[in-house]
Formats: C-alpha cells, structure tokens, sequence
C-alpha cells in the first residue's frame, strides 16, 4: 500500500469511527474505499470489521455515562447482538457476496421511517409499557438477534437499524439507547472479528490503519454526539440511513 493510499485509508477510519458513534454507517465510508483500491470484497469486508473494532468500543466508552443503569438492558441484547453477530460472520464465509445487498437498502429504509415515526409510535405504545424497565420482550431480544445477523454479515447500518427498533419500542432517552447501540455494535463487530481472525485472511495494514483512524473518530464522534438534542439527531439518523440505501442500491 502506497502513502496517500494508506493516509486515505486512515483517514477514511476516522470519518467512519466519527459515524458510528453518533449513529452507524461507518463501513459505507471504509468499505467503498478499500473496494477503489482495489481489495476484492471479501477481503475488503472482513479487514474493515476488525479495524472498526476499536472504533465502536472507543465510541462506547465516549457515552460511558449514558450506560449507568444499563447494565441487564445490555446483559440481554448483549446475548442476542453475540449470537447474532456470530451466524452473521459465518454466513459471510459461506454466502455469494451479494446474497444479503438485494435486500439492505430496503431493511434500512424501512428502518429510517420507524425512527421518523418514533415519537408517535411511543406514544401510541407506551400504554402498553409496564415502566421504564421493560425491554420489549422476546420479540425485541429476535430484533436485535437479526440486526446482529446483519452486522456480522456487512454491518453497514446497523447503528441505524438498532436505534429504529430501540428509539421505538424502548421508552428512554435517546442519547442512553445510543450508548447502549454503541456497546452492542461493538459485540457484533468484535465476535465476528474473532472468527475472520480465525479463519479468513485478512489485510493487517488496512485493518491497522482503519483501527487507528477509527478509534480517534469513536472518541471525536461520541463528544459530538451527546450534545446533539433527540430531534436533531433523529434527523441525522434518517439522513445517513437514506444515503447508506441510495449508495447501496447504487453499487
């Protein structure tokens, strides 16, 4: 790898641990920049998951004081983001490339519209709720199961599909569900890390570079993040999905 490609796969790090953190989308920034320069998908793929490991762990400990009394809310999906980032990978190494793309940019668009329509359907949901300790049931434990699915498999919105599902049918503060979006991404990336490391290759040097670029924008991105008021963030969420979905069905 030359030094301008090195210093635009880092930097490419740092916009998509920046991401992340304030909502998710990262890898359609790391992804494509691998794929110009000329890594087959695969490869691509699996080298941008484990860089944007510490990325998303960075990006959790950002938001460490969001997570306090959050500790079984992340003990649950926490199982379900593991198992589900763990079928993810394996279905990556088993799968055509583009067996899952045909259908992300619809899962993400659809993802975008529960989070424009999340404060109505809170309301609309929230005599249903026994408090704010209630968790969603074993409906919600499948949803996060399957967007642990997704992640593990490519990972791009993944952010943006957490937060559709928590902002929705969690009732809390949407700067403590992204803290608990961020130490979920960072289960999924990290189980699905662990078996790429295990049995594909992997390109080091851009893994290293995206890791170190992404661990700074973690940091960078949760400072940011915390200060953005719900509706303001609300509408970056929905932006970014929409641009994943247009990128996505573009390629």
């Amino acid at each position: 790898m030359e030094a301008l490609e090195m210093v635009a796969v880092g930097a490419a790090g740092v916009a998509a641990g920046g991401l992340n953190a304030v909502v998710g989308s990262g890898t359609l920034i790391t992804f494509p920049t691998l794929l110009a320069f000329g890594y087959p998908p695969v490869l691509a793929n699996v080298s941008n998951n484990l860089g944007l490991v510490p990325g998303t762990l960075s990006a959790a400990y950002g938001y460490r004081r969001e997570m306090k009394g959050q500790f079984r809310r992340l003990v649950r999906f926490g199982s379900a983001s593991l198992v589900g980032g763990l079928i993810g990978a394996l279905l990556l190494l088993k799968l055509p490339a583009d067996a899952f793309q045909a259908v992300v940019p619809a899962l993400i668009l659809t993802a975008c519209l529960l989070v424009l329509l999340q404060p109505w359907l809170s309301r609309r949901l929230r005599h249903h709720e026994e408090g704010a300790g209630h968790d969603g049931g074993v409906p919600m434990w499948c949803g996060v199961l399957a967007t642990g699915v997704y992640g593990g498999y490519f990972g791009a919105a993944q952010g943006v599909l957490l937060m559709a599902l928590f902002g929705t049918f969690l009732p809390d503060d949407l700067q403590r569900l992204n803290a608990a979006k961020n130490v979920l991404a960072s289960i999924v990336n990290g189980v699905a890390a662990v078996v790429f490391i295990a049995v594909a290759d992997i390109d080091w040097t851009a893994a290293g570079l995206i890791a170190l670029g992404s661990t700074a924008g973690g940091l960078v991105g949760a400072r940011f993040g915390r200060r953005l008021p719900p509706p303001v963030m609300r509408g970056f969420i929905v932006v970014v999905g929409v641009t994943a979905s247009v990128i996505m069905l573009a390629s």
